[in-house]
């Protein structure tokens, strides 16, 4: 991954990078929304701007199954990057080339993926939302990835009540409750029921549910 996950290799061979990256976005069409995608969307009907949804992932699948308010901590195949200035970030759906340039400042532009060494995306955000969520969900990913591995430790300190929905990874003692499975199958079910308590219905101390998303690729889940 270093030739194609690096801001050095990127640098070393811009041509293999891109042609990888295009390769992606050209198979997202071949991959779908499965029904923990479409349950998710369907919980942030209910719970509105009270549920923050985190995903590792780089496709589009959560924002095809409906949800509107996905944080994508690790970028978006289906966006450029302007080199010249981050803040430039616009949608893109064909093949990049070296030549491709940013439609705001004519400078060369890149993946708008977060690759090995790079801060994560809209950190304050996934922070503030940490700080004052009631209940955290880590849905399909490995903890393995930091700094997503640690937020659930820090959404327990704060007070909040963590799930965990994974076929195999196993739970750490924070975790309140655990489900196993494929999260195709555990989410509906879950989404099902807490969309059924007295937890989601506004008030004062009504729920703010931070939901963090698998850290496989683009067509990874579990």
């Amino acid at each position: 991954m270093e030739d194609v996950a690096t801001p050095e290799g990127f640098r070393r061979d811009p041509e293999l990078v891109i042609s990888f990256y295009n390769k992606l976005r050209r198979n997202l069409p071949n991959a779908q929304p499965n029904p923990a995608h479409r349950a998710l969307a369907r919980l942030e009907t209910v719970l509105g701007n009270r549920l923050c949804l985190v995903t590792q992932n780089v496709d589009d699948l959560h924002e095809r199954a409906g949800s509107t308010r996905v944080v994508h901590m690790h970028g978006e195949l289906r966006k450029l990057r302007c080199r010249r200035d981050p803040a430039h970030v616009v949608p893109f759906d064909g093949d990049q080339t070296e030549d491709t340039s940013c439609p705001l400042c004519g400078a060369p532009m890149r993946p708008h993926i977060v690759w090995f060494g790079e801060m994560p995306l809209r950190m304050d955000e996934i922070e503030a939302a940490l700080s004052d969520c009631t209940h955290f969900a880590y849905i399909g990913t490995s903890s393995q990835v930091y700094p997503a591995a640690g937020f659930r430790h820090t959404a327990k300190a704060r007070g909040a009540k963590v799930l965990c929905i994974n076929l195999e990874v196993e739970p750490d003692p924070g975790t309140d409750l655990f489900l196993r499975g494929a999260a195709g199958t555990e989410v509906p079910l879950w989404v099902e029921g807490f969309s059924r308590t007295d937890a989601t219905r506004e008030g004062p101390r009504s729920v703010r549910l931070w939901l963090l998303e698998p850290d496989g690729g683009p067509v990874d889940r579990n």
